[in-house]
This record gives structure tokens, sequence and C-alpha cells, in this order.
């Protein structure tokens, strides 16, 4: 959030259905890609602006569906993509086989949701553009390695969207 908002754009972090103090019931990932469209088109109306989308974990998940398919969407990045099984979710990326938009992957060497020969597999199907980072001794969260998450970001804007910004 800081990284995209360091470049200017304005951001939209919100909480899904269920999560913290927000209203609604869990849907496994089907409600919440409707989730994801909705604030998409709120932060269209409110900023008219190309987007770019970011999302960590099962926001990512649930979030590169919805993006990939919005027009407005220029870019997308997925931060600590989960590609094993978590209780009952089971992740789907077949979309991104066609997804030509440009693709940041991040992750911490040592997710244990994404485990890095599983996301190498994931990314090796992604459409082009795409760049896979791992970040040495980093977990899932990134605990203590935020710095080098927001430098990846913020590399990766700089050369794929460098010439509109």
């Amino acid at each position: 959030m800081k990284a995209l908002n360091s470049f200017g754009f304005p951001v939209l972090r919100f909480n899904f259905r269920g999560t913290g103090l927000s209203e609604g019931e869990h849907d496994n990932g089907k409600g919440e890609v409707e989730d994801v469209r909705t604030a998409l088109d709120w932060t269209d109306r409110e900023f008219g602006k190309p987007m770019v989308f970011a999302g960590f974990s099962f926001g990512a998940a649930v979030g590169l569906r919805a993006a990939c398919a919005d027009g407005r969407v220029i870019a997308m990045a997925g931060l600590g993509v989960p590609v094993s099984p978590i209780d009952e979710r089971a992740y789907d990326y077949e979309f991104l086989r066609t997804c030509a938009k440009p693709k940041l992957f991040v992750s911490g060497a040592r997710d244990q949701f994404g485990p890095k020969a599983q996301l190498e597999k994931l990314v090796a199907i992604a459409a082009e553009p795409k760049k896979l980072v791992l970040i040495e001794a980093s977990d899932h969260f990134f605990e203590g390695r935020l710095r080098e998450l927001r430098e990846a970001i913020e590399t990766w804007v700089r050369v794929a969207l460098g010439s509109g910004l």
C-alpha cells in the first residue's frame, strides 16, 4: 500500500466480508471476487484513473482473478500468493495463462503457503509480462522483511509502468 501510494497512486485498503469489523460472512473466494470488483468500481468512480491491483495472500488469490478481467486495471501484484491448499480452500490460477497484463509475484523464500517450487510452476504458466521476486529468509507475512517487499514493488512499478508515471 505504502509503496504504491509513494508513486501517487490513490490506494484503497479493505477487509473482505467477515474479516475484522467488516460485515458479511466469508464465502470461500466466490463472493470475495465480487468484493474486489466492487472496490475497483468505487475506486474508478472516486479517482477515474487506470489502476494497479495489489493483494496479499487470500486477497491476492481472489483479487488477481477480478483484476485480470477488468480493463481498468493496467497491472497486478500478488504478494504472498497462496498455492498450497489452506483449510478447505484450493486455488485455481488457470486464468493467468491468458492474462497479458504486467504481473509481479513477491513471496518469501520460506512462505509456508507458497512453497518455492509450486510458486515457480504458477509463475511459469502465467502469460508475459511477469516477474517473480523471492525474498530470502522471509515467511508468508514478510516478518522483518517489509523493506525488501517495498523495494521489490517500487522497482517493478518503475520498470513496468515507468513511462506512464
